[in-house]
């Protein structure tokens, strides 16, 4: 998938000599979080805008030289890569470089992520399963191969989150044997997070009539 489209070329680059008051009025005028600093046309770093209540008015770029943050992306970056970079630095501006370390322009965040959700994971029909498995048993080769022997289609899936050594997988499929599918992975020990609607309305009802059962036997 290509973003280089995507680059935005009208947002200034400022030099190193430059003072803080025009940084100040850029991020007073933007909601961006950072923006990109060179030395005579080499980049250098980025600025926060969150460190700009330290900072004096008069003074210049050059005083706060190692307040500045490195990340970067190359034009041939894929979209993914760039994906994990606005993310590490919990940035929604991050620039693009030449091989010359020249600034060409910047991604914003919000026109990668409409070209992530514009993906078939997102548009394409189908069902949302989140999984959660020990760090040490999971395979996505498992989980793939779990969902194409139930003969569903394994339309994409990705890590949204790893804590006390539980990973947990978001994948989509098809509607196909969906339940199949589910009751596949509980046998292989996969704690269903969010699956089918009636699939969990499947588990309610069990939930209720096991209650039932034990309000009649007291």
């Amino acid at each position: 998938m290509q973003i280089q489209n995507h680059i935005i070329t009208n947002i200034p680059v400022f030099e190193i000599r430059d003072t803080f008051e025009k940084l100040l009025d850029f991020f007073k005028e933007n909601t961006f979080s950072h923006i990109a600093v060179c030395e005579q046309g080499r980049y250098l770093g980025v600025f926060s805008e969150n460190d700009m209540d330290v900072v004096n008015r008069n003074a210049i770029v050059d005083d706060y030289r190692y307040d500045l943050e490195s990340f970067f992306v190359r034009k041939e970056t894929n979209w993914l890569d760039v994906l994990e970079v606005f993310a590490r630095n919990e940035a929604n501006l991050v620039p693009v470089l030449n091989e010359k370390e020249e600034v060409l322009g910047y991604y914003d965040l919000t026109d990668i992520v409409s070209v992530f959700i514009d993906t078939p994971f997102f548009t394409d029909p189908g069902n949302i399963l989140v999984l959660a498995t020990g760090i040490k048993d999971y395979s996505f080769s498992e989980i793939s191969q779990i969902v194409e022997s139930n003969n569903a289609r394994f339309l994409g899936g990705f890590i949204t989150d790893i804590q006390n050594d539980v990973v947990q997988v978001t994948i989509k499929i098809s509607t196909t044997n969906f339940n199949e599918v589910v009751q596949t992975f509980r046998r292989y020990n996969y704690h269903i997070l969010f699956g089918n609607v009636d699939d969990q309305f499947i588990e309610d009802l069990k939930n209720r009539s096991d209650y039932l059962d034990k309000y009649l036997n007291v």
